[in-house]
């Protein structure tokens, strides 16, 4: 997990609890008293919600406000949901004892840096915003190893194949389809300026390596995977 990822994650979760605390030692050094919800005591068990989504719009990492129906929290959103998607298919994996669970759990850290910096709109980003939060080739090459990787093991591909050949395979076919719509909400902003170029490559490679690995599982746990064949009237 990158240096940008923990430290931009934790200013987004902290940022509000932090801030109560430093007004409620503003009020005790003023000798006024604190409230219950701004004392230091309640400010080190922040709540989970926060209200201040209720009105329809959210915070972006550089502090705008725009309306949750905005591309940015539509591709996190398809992002969180693909990295959830993935735990499925890594618990699944893991039960099934595939070595490449730890793969899948680098993805998954991987996939939070990518929200980090879709969060942080490039036409609003301060210079330490872009120090945090790029997402630079280096996954991208990374994932195009893993590719190669398991290709060779697996035969040649000569038909259209469904989603199948055991649950861990099945459920990284699930994590590769959701993980095209997260490319296709990534897309956009990268097109837009908004977004960094490697966050759509990462996208793109990654399903195809949740392709290769579904096969490989399927493979390895000796199940069938079936294939397309078309209904004649």
């Amino acid at each position: 997990m990158s240096a940008g990822l923990g430290r931009g994650c934790r200013r987004l979760v902290l940022g509000r609890p932090l801030g109560a605390w430093l007004r409620a030692r503003a009020l005790s050094q003023r000798g006024e008293p604190a409230s219950p919800e701004t004392s230091p005591a309640a400010s080190r068990r922040p709540k989970i919600y926060t209200r201040t989504g209720d009105q329809g719009f959210s915070s972006t990492y550089t502090g705008e406000r725009r309306s949750k129906d905005d591309q940015i929290f539509d591709a996190l959103g398809t992002t969180d949901e693909l990295s959830s998607a993935i735990g499925v298919a890594s618990e699944l994996s893991q039960e099934s004892g595939h070595t490449f669970v730890e793969q899948l759990h680098k993805v998954q850290c991987m996939l939070q840096d990518i929200s980090s910096n879709i969060a942080t709109p490039l036409s609003s980003a301060r210079e330490a915003h872009l120090k945090r939060t790029s997402f630079s080739e280096k996954p991208v090459l990374e994932l195009e190893q893993w590719i190669d990787k398991y290709s060779e093991q697996l035969p040649p591909l000569t038909a259209f194949i469904l989603p199948s050949g055991g649950k861990s395979s099945a459920a990284l076919h699930f994590s590769r389809a959701v993980c095209r719509r997260a490319e296709r909400c990534a897309v956009p902003l990268v097109q837009a300026g908004e977004a960094d170029a490697n966050v759509a490559k990462y996208l793109n490679r990654l399903s195809d390596f949740l392709f290769v690995l579904a096969r490989y599982a399927a493979l390895k746990e000796g199940k069938e995977e079936k294939i397309y064949t078309k209904n004649e009237p």
